[in-house]
């Protein structure tokens, strides 16, 4: 493990992991080296061994996220990153099983091992230890180090975060490819430019992302050409801007932040960064549109609108948004109602909600340090509220989304 890592945390992840699989978890360098001394050995660490778990840690730092492999015909292995920020710090080996859905038997594993130029006795000695485990167990341990390592940690691995919502972008754009080039006559879904306006009207992120990724593979089928592929990603960011300020002018301000997210388009090359721009620019314009509304035409309402979305993590109450506004409160919670269709408290639970489902999505924090994150001081007050505007549990909903990505 990296030293910056207290030996506290090296023995809790290992008493966790070893209670809930009977594995000891092992710390890598870079090429794959297992580094703790007491537990490496010339076997573990022979030169095939090696490359394959430092592939498997370029590959999981390439996805952000654990991936498994096989060491040897029938031997799997998981490994995942360690990562704080931006820096790669080596990683965590979960040990080694046979899979039971394998075919390949004791003696052609041993004779792989020994082709590695490992001792047969040690080989013949070291498989008669190794336990057989179904296929999937192998993906659910490897999901349940990498959450506990960055649960225990405390590190905010940003470039895996990163990393995979890049690849699940470029994972379904693939997908949406490979099927409408089955179809003769797929023209550009226009009709789909409305359909991604009116997700983000109600605040679905994540399935206007989806639709993004649906509208960026049929214009790459519409033309591969960069060029053609940059004038098609303007003219759709046009046309949400456009649709919005025209729903309320009070939402100009979007005009300057397109402007700025345009200039990227213009200054990036490739299709697969061009996607990543533009859906951070998406994320940027439905942060924009659920901070402060549709169809707020009145000034006052604006200003108490934008002081909850800067206010909606705190203890709010009505009589601060009031003050802010200089109204009665019951003036302000009537405007607040007729003009946007939902209570101030309605609100303050929408934009709580919504900073939880990201927090969720795209971090590793606790259930708990996310309900005080997003204005909670009891999880299970947070708890009740996520079902009652999601209809499902927190760590379900986590659950849920990985299990999609």
């Amino acid at each position: 493990m990296p030293t910056t890592l207290s030996t506290n945390v090296i023995t809790q992840l290992r008493r966790t992991y070893r209670e809930a699989y009977d594995l000891t978890s092992l710390p890598i360098s870079g090429n794959g080296v297992i580094t703790d001394r007491n537990r490496s050995s010339a076997l573990r660490n022979n030169a095939i061994f090696c490359r394959a778990r430092a592939h498997a840690l370029q590959e999981a730092v390439r996805w952000g996220e654990p991936y498994a492999l096989f060491l040897a015909p029938g031997l799997m292995t998981w490994v995942i990153p360690l990562v704080n920020g931006e820096e790669l710090a080596g990683g965590v080996s979960g040990g080694e099983v046979r899979i039971e859905e394998d075919a390949t038997d004791s003696t052609e594993l041993v004779n792989f091992i020994v082709s590695a130029g490992v001792s047969r006795k040690a080989a013949a000695a070291y498989v008669s230890k190794v336990p057989a485990w179904p296929q999937p167990r192998v993906h659910e341990a490897a999901a349940s180090l990498f959450e506990s390592f960055y649960q225990l940690s405390g590190w905010t691995p940003a470039l895996l975060t990163r990393n995979r919502m890049n690849a699940l972008q470029q994972r379904q754009i693939a997908e949406v490819i490979h099927e409408r080039k089955r179809q003769p006559h797929s023209a550009y879904p226009l009709e789909e430019e409305r359909i991604l306006l009116s997700l983000i009207r109600v605040g679905n992120r994540a399935g206007a992302r989806s639709m993004l990724n649906t509208m960026l593979a049929a214009i790459y089928l519409y033309s591969p050409r960069e060029a053609v592929i940059r004038a098609r990603i303007i003219e759709m960011m046009g046309y949400l801007v456009r649709a919005a300020v025209e729903d309320s002018p009070l939402l100009e301000p979007l005009l300057e932040r397109q402007q700025k997210w345009m200039e990227q388009v213009f200054t990036t090359d490739g299709f697969e960064s061009l996607c990543v721009v533009v859906r951070k620019a998406l994320d940027d314009f439905m942060d924009s549109i659920f901070e402060q509304g549709y169809g707020r035409t009145n000034k006052k309402v604006r200003k108490a609108m934008d002081y909850v979305a800067e206010h909606f993590t705190e203890d709010l109450r009505l009589e601060d948004v009031a003050a802010h506004v200089e109204l009665s409160t019951f003036r302000i919670a009537h405007m607040v109602k007729d003009f946007t269709g939902r209570t101030i408290l309605q609100q303050v639970k929408r934009l709580r909600t919504e900073k939880a489902r990201r927090l969720l999505e795209d971090t590793t924090l606790t259930c708990a340090e996310i309900a005080y994150e997003v204005g909670f001081s009891d999880q299970s007050f947070f708890t009740r509220q996520f079902r009652e505007m999601t209809g499902t549990t927190p760590a379900r909903y986590r659950r849920e989304r990985r299990e999609i990505t």
